[in-house]
């Protein structure tokens, strides 16, 4: 009986292992140096340089991705349908909450700084110098701004 209990639990793990092994798994490990930098989303202000890390924003999923925002760069209020997971990695960046740009109301996070977002909470943000973060969340990624007027897809129409 003992035997067979054995027996029965190695066939299970040798299955689970087989299962496992059939499901293609990625991994992805990537150098600074590696890292490739083109145009920003259209949702976001010329200048903006943005990397995909990992996934695809356009797609259901998790996915990563860097922006790099120029100094001076300012973001409009604006919210996300999904939560918003932020990463400072370089420079100075200040994040505020409301609908309103108001730079006083901001707080300046450094490199290293992490900040965690609801979905749908309007936030807007400021670059005090060239600055890097990096964006977790689930696509599809959708930035809508408060006011449609300060939207840079409107301006470029």
């Amino acid at each position: 009986m003992r035997l067979l209990a054995i027996l029965s639990g190695a066939l299970i793990l040798a299955q689970a292992g087989s299962a496992a092994n059939s499901q293609p798994q990625m991994a992805k490990m990537l150098d600074p140096a590696a890292i490739k930098w083109g145009p920003g989303p259209e949702a976001l202000p010329a200048g903006v340089q943005s990397a995909l890390l990992y996934g695809d924003p356009h797609k259901a999923g998790l996915f990563v991705m860097r922006l790099k925002f120029p100094k001076g760069l300012r973001v409009a209020p604006h919210i996300h349908p999904q939560p918003e997971i932020v990463t400072v990695i370089s420079g100075r960046f200040r994040v505020g909450m409301g609908r309103i740009a108001d730079l006083s109301r901001t707080r300046r996070l450094r490199a290293g700084s992490f900040s965690a977002l609801g979905p749908n909470m309007p936030h807007f943000a400021f670059a005090e110098e060239e600055s890097v973060i990096q964006i977790s969340t689930t696509g599809p990624w959708s930035l809508k701004y408060v006011n449609p007027a300060d939207d840079p897809r409107n301006k470029r129409r």
